[in-house]
């Protein structure tokens, strides 16, 4: 699969997304994943039989409201990304691009692509980790509808730990402060914006000699500080595959949602049957 000509991204979603914005998904899939395995990318791990990341293309593939999908990789993964689009005939996959070293480097990458695309400023664009492979519709829905009254937003699961926030004193971490637990929030993805505010805040950011962000939403949060960021409602399922031992986790997740599938689908077999 040639990377493939991105200008037309949008196209169909200015005709059939609310209000004529397409709904740009962004899939994050350029890892090294060093703390999972160098020599076996966690992007490409199978859970029930598919890759993780097939996993997470499938979720905005059959989102009736996303438009467009841009998958984010490496050179080590590409091959294998690429003949999984083509196995799986995605029809929304515009293009495969190569990331950066780092996140905030193929989030940069693939803003710089829509941007040559022509993408519209109002553009909802959804960027999400590939290894976050059990995203919900409900999920992915509501980062569409909260951009239609904020300009940014996150999915975020309330936190059932108390969070403290430490700095070094010495050769130890020490605690600073205690954030009230009703306001602690553990960050997940999709992570969406309108196109012109995250693309504004990578713009203001490029020139941060100190720029190491580890997810999108701080890029707003610190440089564009007057734009709100919306809370969607996150889950513990929406788990991010970190580690080896996330596996055992993961793999019970991936069982439940293929043996509800099955059961709707014979469902909904058996009632068009009796009809």
């Amino acid at each position: 699969m040639e990377q493939q000509d991105v200008t037309t991204v949008g196209a169909e979603g200015r005709r059939e997304a609310e209000q004529g914005a397409p709904v740009v998904a962004v899939v994050l899939a350029a890892g090294a994943g060093l703390r999972f395995d160098p020599d076996n990318p966690k992007q490409l791990v199978a859970l029930d039989g598919k890759p993780i990341v097939g996993w997470s293309i499938d979720a905005f593939e059959h989102n009736a409201r996303v438009s467009d999908i841009i998958v984010v990789v490496n050179a080590h993964v590409r091959g294998a990304v690429e003949q999984l689009i083509t196995d799986a005939t995605y029809t929304k996959v515009r293009a495969v691009i190569d990331g950066g070293a780092e996140r905030a480097d193929s989030t940069s990458a693939a803003l710089e692509t829509l941007a040559a695309a022509g993408v519209p400023g109002d553009a909802k664009v959804l960027i999400h980790d590939s290894v976050r492979p059990f995203v919900t519709q409900t999920q992915i829905d509501g980062c569409i509808d909260a951009l239609d009254e904020f300009d940014a937003a996150t999915v975020a699961c309330p936190s059932t730990d108390t969070i403290l926030l430490t700095e070094d004193l010495g050769d130890r971490e020490t605690v600073r402060s205690v954030p009230e637990r009703r306001h602690a929030y553990r960050a997940q993805t999709p992570q969406a914006f309108r196109f012109s505010t995250i693309h504004e805040a990578y713009d203001l950011a490029s020139d941060d000699p100190d720029f190491r962000p580890t997810d999108d939403t701080r890029v707003v949060v610190d440089y564009l500080p007057d734009t709100p960021v919306a809370i969607v409602g996150g889950s513990p399922l929406n788990m991010k595959v970190t580690t080896k031992d996330d596996m055992p986790f993961a793999a019970v997740i991936a069982d439940e949602i293929t043996k509800a599938a099955a059961k709707r689908h014979v469902h909904t077999m058996f009632t068009q049957a009796l009809s």
